[in-house]
């Protein structure tokens, strides 16, 4: 296979895949520390899917009222379901305050209070004094925030001569003899070259799955292809089984509502036009925990409360708030609404419906952003030469289920992370030492063996039929039932992957090479988030399961390693929660019910 492909060869101390809100974090990071810094990209860098969140990114600043990291921190482990690692959740929420400053020294245009500060609006499940008022947290550049922050980020990444390989598709890694990852092979998309990039430390930033769904508010890009790719290297992923569904997508085109509409004063309702968040969280109402929500909206539909012709959604209300607010403060939302959903939110509702958001699960990391392992017992073997920050990985902040707003500081705060650590593991220009040729030749072989497929199953239709099954069998709610019946069918597709019909053999802009890629992609991510919710018997977080609907502490108070070969098969191992903190500020938060 290396006589059959031409490589075009690269090589750089650090190598970031992925330019969404953690990958140009990292990448201006690292190059701002003088190592030569390589970003690749399948779509152009501010076309990430961060530019679509909407609502803000938490941090205790004070600005609108009192707040205090630590009672960040106390949310953020209660959003979790009690899973989160508290080192790491500490260390999220102590640095969110010089993150933000820091970005906005960048020049990130957020939005202003009279006195000049950083606005912060209210967000589900942030609060004060532990749990017991409302705390105005998130900060906010009106409702297009991951869009402001995301060109700040390319234009500092440019600013320190980053390089970035633009509509590159990264097809596998270069995993050394002794599991030392060495790089990255990629394909460029514009003129069919396929590249070799070579590099002492690489950084996974390649965002969530959510597109192994049939209704998400993810782009159309978002395939995990680095949690494939780790998966593929015989790697495990952690806590796949937690896949949050965002309470506020718009019926029928799953768009993203934010909630910041919820934090502005926007509010929920059924057929009936009662108020129903009441019902089921009467302190914080309609700003309970994303997972809380969207039960609660499946509960008052699967009751017969639902609205329109197949009583199948609910309706969002900001028409009180008046057209100014919801101009100055949500503007998007109203483009959104009036094109996806044909509404005037000034004067109706919008027709809103749980749709798949984001995934609390990906691949296992420390809080320095690189790969962990259970090794000989140690759950926290490194393995050398992979990180991995963003929606890609599970460091774990979010746990059983993350709060809206910590996803984009999320992003910032380990993408930072990650700099410091490469800045201090990579001693610049080092020589790269030889790799075998069968290295390259395993990832090439895979590649060929996908470019030529000439079976019966068109790529589209296989990805529907997944997209679909996961929506059924892998939904809100599960069961023990609807678990197996879904994994059998995961599997049972995953097999006719063998019989994929590809029919464009270029390698020039095919599309329909590259969609069949990301398919791969997908279907082990699909298998292991299936399995790990079967092997799950309780419910935490954005993982409810009807037969188990109490969480169990005593049995599952631990994350869930999964590995998935080529073939379907499952493997499933166990690394403890993170029951300390890294220093005496905070003590650690003890389990206890989570109500709202």
């Amino acid at each position: 296979m290396t006589t059959s492909y031409k490589l075009v060869e690269h090589e750089y101390d650090v190598l970031v895949v992925g330019a969404g809100g953690a990958g140009l974090r990292a990448t201006f990071g690292m190059a701002v520390s003088g190592l030569s810094t390589a970003c690749i990209t399948k779509v152009f860098p501010t076309r990430s899917h961060t530019v679509a969140a909407q609502g803000g990114m938490s941090a205790s600043l004070g600005n609108m009222g009192p707040d205090d990291w630590r009672w960040h921190m106390y949310d953020t482990v209660k959003g979790s379901d009690w899973l989160g690692d508290q080192d790491a959740i500490e260390y999220m929420c102590r640095e969110a305050v010089p993150a933000i400053v820091e970005l906005e020294h960048y020049g990130v245009p957020f939005s202003r209070t009279d006195e000049g500060k950083i606005y912060q609006r209210p967000f589900g499940g942030m609060t004060t004094e532990y749990g017991e008022g409302i705390a105005q947290r998130t900060c906010a550049a009106a409702d297009r925030t991951g869009h402001a922050i995301l060109h700040t980020l390319y234009q500092q990444s440019l600013k320190h001569n980053a390089e970035f390989f633009i509509e590159y598709f990264a097809v596998d890694l270069l995993m050394d003899d002794d599991g030392t990852c060495c790089g990255v092979i990629a394909l460029d998309m514009a003129s069919g070259e396929l590249h070799r990039f070579r590099a002492h430390q690489v950084l996974l930033a390649t965002g969530g799955y959510g597109r192994a769904y049939f209704s998400c508010t993810s782009a159309h890009t978002c395939t995990g292809d680095g949690n494939a790719m780790v998966l593929r290297a015989g790697l495990p992923l952690q806590d796949m089984e937690f896949v949050q569904f965002h309470p506020t997508g718009i019926y029928g085109s799953g768009c993203l509502i934010t909630e910041g509409v919820r934090g502005e004063g926007g509010y929920l309702t059924n057929s009936q036009g009662e108020r129903f968040m009441e019902r089921y969280a009467p302190n914080a109402k309609d700003l309970a925990s994303r997972d809380v929500v969207s039960r609660s909206m499946t509960i008052e539909i699967n009751e017969g409360r639902g609205i329109g012709e197949e009583n199948d959604h609910i309706h969002l209300h900001l028409e009180h708030l008046g057209a100014e607010v919801i101009h100055e403060r949500l503007p998007g939302i109203a483009e959104s609404a009036r094109i996806f959903a044909g509404v005037d939110v000034t004067k109706e509702a919008i027709p809103v419906i749980p749709t798949v958001h984001y995934n609390m699960g990906g691949i296992p990391t420390n809080h320095h952003g690189q790969l962990v392992n259970l090794v000989n017992g140690d759950p926290d073997t490194v393995v050398p030469g992979l990180m991995a920050i963003g929606e890609a990985a599970c460091v774990s902040v979010h746990g059983a289920n993350r709060l809206g707003s910590n996803s984009l500081l999320d992003l910032i705060v380990f993408g930072r992370a990650a700099a410091h650590r490469a800045a201090e593991l990579v001693k610049p220009h080092t020589p790269h030492r030889p790799l075998p040729d069968h290295v390259t030749d395993q990832v090439l072989s895979r590649f060929d063996a996908v470019r030529y497929a000439d079976g019966s199953v068109p790529t589209a239709e296989l990805r529907l039929n997944l997209q679909k099954t996961m929506q059924t069998h892998a939904a809100v709610f599960r069961t023990g039932d609807s678990l197996s019946t879904g994994l059998e069918k995961v599997k049972s597709l995953n097999k006719q992957f063998a019989d994929i019909k590809v029919t464009d053999r270029s390698l020039v802009w095919n599309t329909d090479l590259i969609e069949t890629l990301e398919l791969s992609n997908l279907f082990p991510q699909a298998i292991a988030t299936v399995a790990s919710a079967l092997n799950r018997p309780e419910s935490r977080g954005a993982h409810a399961r009807d037969d188990y609907q109490e969480r169990n502490d005593e049995e599952w108070m631990k994350h869930t390693l999964v590995n998935v070969s080529e073939q379907g098969e499952v493997s499933i191992d166990y690394r403890p929660v993170h029951m300390n903190t890294l220093t005496d500020e905070v003590e650690v938060f003890p389990p206890k019910a989570r109500v709202y």
